[in-house]
């Protein structure tokens, strides 16, 4: 069995704003596992179903960010599932608008969804999705986090929350490592791209030398 929980706020306030970017991911895995996640259960709201061999309950904790720990605790607790079965999908804002990282296992970072779920379950070895909010942000974070997206990011962030619902899936289906392979791209650094232009440029001239 697997647990895929997104983090996010309850309520229409928050519905459509950067920090519930695991909430709208959860919402896009639903509509392409064909299932509702509407049942109250464990402090969350819940949907479950069948995938690649494997039963899996889509989670959306109701307890407010802070406290989502409280809600995944009962799940894992009832549910016995090997901490590593438990994939969490949530808002980072030290990643850029359009960008995911999934890590294997490791520490809460400065998010304060994930530092309560490390602290209720007291580990931290669980896969978990990060969705790029915005490394450039402006102004107060709280005001960051909960405000909605301009009209240039929109497009980014549907693509990054669909992204982070195939990686989701790819990881119960091909395994953490496989998905981790796939959805990781790492950007090249301005130095790594100057030289990769160098070495185009290298090549370039040599083709040119060849055919005079």
């Amino acid at each position: 069995m697997y647990i895929i929980v997104g983090l996010g706020n309850p309520g229409k306030k928050y519905e459509n704003t950067r920090h519930n970017m695991g909430f709208l991911t959860i919402d896009v895995i639903a509509e392409k596992l064909g299932i509702k996640v509407d049942r109250i259960k464990f402090k969350s709201l819940v949907g479950e179903t069948n995938y690649a061999g494997q039963k899996v309950m889509l989670v959306k904790p109701q307890t407010y960010m802070n406290l989502s720990g409280q809600a995944v605790r009962e799940i894992m607790n009832f549910y016995k599932v090997p901490v590593e079965n438990l994939i969490v999908i949530y808002d980072d804002i030290d990643i850029a608008v359009g960008k995911l990282r999934i890590r294997k296992k490791g520490s809460a970072g400065t998010h304060n969804g994930m530092r309560d779920i490390v602290y209720q379950i007291q580990d931290d070895n669980f896969p978990r999705i990060r969705v790029g909010i915005g490394a450039e942000r402006r102004g107060d974070l709280v005001n960051f986090v909960i405000g909605g997206f301009s009209k240039e990011e929109k497009p980014l962030l549907e693509d990054s929350i669909t992204k982070a619902a195939d990686a989701s899936l790819a990881i119960i289906r091909d395994g953490i490592e496989k998905a981790m392979n796939a959805y990781n791209i790492r950007e090249k650094k301005p130095k790594e791209r100057a030289e990769k232009q160098h070495d185009i440029n290298s090549n370039d001239s040599s083709e040119v030398s060849l055919t005079d």
